[in-house]
């Protein structure tokens, strides 16, 4: 029979530590996992092979002894043998090294079982663990919005591997925010908790505001009279139109804040950003001759 190499397997080097092990055992169980992997042959040979493998080197003193005779391993089998009061295998007289084990079992891996160069170095035993449980696997999904469906608390069902799940999308959400479904993953193995589900948001700009954190930007259209002259004139927000004081003098690009007009605050009822509204001042096009006449004179004065 072949020696085995565990480290190998795991895809760790022969100097990583208890946690790098433990880790590395865990993820390769959870993708080679029989429950993940039906009637997948293959899957289920790597599965029972890291078993293998996570069985030694694990184990403080299996490990020791394994690292010890590594690939001389048939070396140690006499010694270890005599060892035990109650042993597997029938020592037969002869053979190259004095003598050799017969081993009592063969065969290939199954279920709860071990390799041929397992049972000749450890006596085909566990060290009587219990099989350890795995979370189950993490699922992700986007949600796609609006930003006029993002400013008002709604419902939302999707699927999720042939599951309908419905969930309450606070007013607020950000573009590329997370939430997190405890319980929503995949489920667990060997009686494992299950994983989490991650949703993603993604927001499309249907409306002529720009959002920035909580704050919308807009532009609006001032007429050159009231620019000079000051009055008032109407925006629009995002939930309507509102009245707004002009200053005599107002500048084309000067920019006004209309405080609590902006969007939402993420689940703080009541709460807003601010709107800033940047002024385009409109200058007259298709003057009278009268009109002119009384921009010229305007003109004179200055």
């Amino acid at each position: 029979m072949a020696f085995i190499d565990y480290y190998s397997i795991l895809g760790v080097d022969k100097n990583a530590s208890e946690e790098d092990i433990k880790k590395a055992y865990r993820k390769l169980a959870r993708k080679y996992h029989p429950d993940l992997n039906p009637n997948d042959k293959d899957a289920k040979m790597k599965f029972q092979q890291i078993n293998e493998a996570n069985e030694v080197l694990s184990n403080p003193e299996n490990r020791k002894k394994y690292d010890e005779y590594g690939e001389h391993w048939k070396h140690a089998e006499e010694y270890e043998r005599a060892k035990q009061s109650q042993q597997q295998y029938q020592y037969q007289p002869g053979g190259g090294d004095g003598g050799r084990w017969q081993e009592a079992y063969t065969g290939d891996f199954d279920e709860g079982m071990f390799s041929d160069f397992f049972g000749s170095m450890f006596g085909n035993r566990r060290s009587g663990r219990q099989q350890a449980k795995f979370r189950g696997e993490d699922y992700n999904a986007e949600v796609n919005l609006m930003l006029s469906e993002a400013y008002t608390t709604h419902q939302r069902t999707f699927t999720i591997n042939g599951e309908n799940v419905r969930i309450t999308i606070p007013a607020g959400i950000a573009n590329g925010q997370k939430i997190k479904l405890k319980g929503r993953g995949g489920p667990g193995i060997n009686g494992g908790p299950a994983g989490d589900l991650y949703i993603t948001f993604v927001i499309t700009d249907d409306t002529d505001f720009k959002r920035i954190g909580n704050d919308l930007y807009t532009t609006a259209t001032l007429d050159l009279y009231t620019a000079v002259l000051g009055g008032e004139t109407t925006v629009n927000t995002f939930t309507g139109k509102a009245k707004v004081k002009v200053h005599a003098g107002t500048q084309n690009g000067t920019k006004v804040r209309l405080k609590g007009k902006g969007f939402p605050v993420y689940k703080k009822e009541g709460e807003f950003g601010d709107l800033f509204v940047t002024f385009s001042i409109q200058i007259p096009t298709h003057l009278t001759e009268k009109q002119k006449e009384l921009f010229r004179e305007l003109s004179k004065l200055q």
